[in-house]
């Protein structure tokens, strides 16, 4: 069988969350004894995660967030502020527990597990899922082949299973990659039709010049490239990176394994609409966190229906803004768990007018 009858016979055996399920609990939270919906989005996203996990008996104690760790040869091209070295420093500073996303890990409970996609040079991050040794630079022709997408999809949901069968029930997209607000920028230029410079942000920091330099680069790629709109692999193979590849297949393999997949910003959206665009059953799988101050990422959200919990103008990646969202569904759980409802303190239910 190759690479995309895989795909598809797997993304095939993607089922709809349990719309039963969700209406318990939403009759759950609404005999709970405190103002009806006061929770607001909160209720919504318990809700979503119980009819994932197709239990009322929601389970988010074991999570991870994965980071996906690849270089991307458009830098060649003087977009970054940064040199490509980074990747494999920061790369292997998760492995120390050096990073922000490391710290504020630690602090939810949330595991962090990097995996080598394509850093330029061998580390010691596990590269049991490597796919080259970086892209190809975009403005010259592909990144990549349309195999190597496809394997990059197929590692993703691999990793999803692998989470799996270790017993997490929750994960979170993470990433790391000198020039990958480039790769999103034109993955998500050709996906929603949109005018570069409206996608295009200035990523770690660069000036002025290096923002047009940055937006005349990608319109390069997407001229020199042609991908197809209506094909996302293509989109991916021509002008993506393989931690995009890795991150869309991580949210179709949660979605295979009824695992919710908690996004990120900006990277971590771009990839989750070509997850989206490649099985739309995936969109019930995401969750939302921040949004990102990359001007995309608004547009993206739109795009796949989601509405944001967080709005801290992040743009650190790493998966940073999805850890920061466990908190928040950990306080969310314990009033759906813990609280007594109105007939337990004899108090008569709220009646719902909404």
């Amino acid at each position: 069988m190759n690479q995309m009858n895989l795909l598809q016979d797997m993304i095939g055996s993607i089922e709809d969350p349990d719309q039963a399920v969700m209406q318990d609990v939403r009759e759950r939270w609404n005999r709970i004894a405190k103002p009806l919906h006061s929770l607001g989005k909160l209720e919504d996203l318990i809700v979503q995660i119980a009819g994932i996990q197709r239990t009322a008996r929601i389970d988010i104690e074991k999570r991870a967030v994965i980071e996906f760790c690849s270089d991307n040869g458009v830098v060649k091209e003087g977009v970054t502020q940064t040199g490509q070295e980074v990747t494999a420093i920061v790369s292997e500073n998760f492995k120390t527990g050096n990073t922000s996303a490391c710290a504020m890990a630690r602090r939810a409970n949330v595991d962090l597990f990097p995996f080598d996609f394509g850093i330029c040079r061998d580390t010691t991050v596990c590269a049991d899922h490597k796919i080259a040794y970086g892209t190809a630079n975009m403005a010259e022709g592909p990144a990549m082949t349309r195999d190597m997408a496809l394997k990059g999809l197929l590692e993703g949901m691999s990793i999803a299973r692998g989470m799996h069968e270790k017993g997490y029930r929750i994960l979170a997209h993470g990433e790391m990659g000198i020039g990958n607000t480039t790769t999103s920028s034109a993955v998500s230029s050709v996906l929603l039709c949109e005018e570069t410079e409206k996608m295009t942000g200035r990523g770690a920091g660069l000036p002025d010049e290096g923002l047009a330099r940055k937006i005349q680069v990608i319109k390069k790629a997407i001229e020199v490239n042609r991908p197809d709109p209506k094909d996302p692999v293509d989109v991916l193979s021509k002008v993506g990176g393989f931690d995009i590849a890795g991150m869309a297949g991580l949210v179709l393999g949660g979605a295979l394994y009824r695992m919710p997949v908690v996004m990120d910003g900006f990277i971590s959206l771009t990839a989750s609409l070509i997850a989206v665009r490649i099985c739309p059953k995936a969109a019930a799988y995401l969750i939302p966190s921040h949004v990102s101050k990359e001007p995309a990422a608004e547009l993206l959200l739109r795009e796949l229906k989601k509405d944001a919990m967080i709005h801290g103008g992040m743009f650190l990646g790493e998966g940073t803004g999805a850890i920061a969202l466990f908190p928040l569904l950990d306080l969310a759980q314990a009033v759906y768990s813990e609280m007594s409802t109105f007939d337990d303190i004899a108090v008569e239910q709220y009646e719902d007018y909404q």
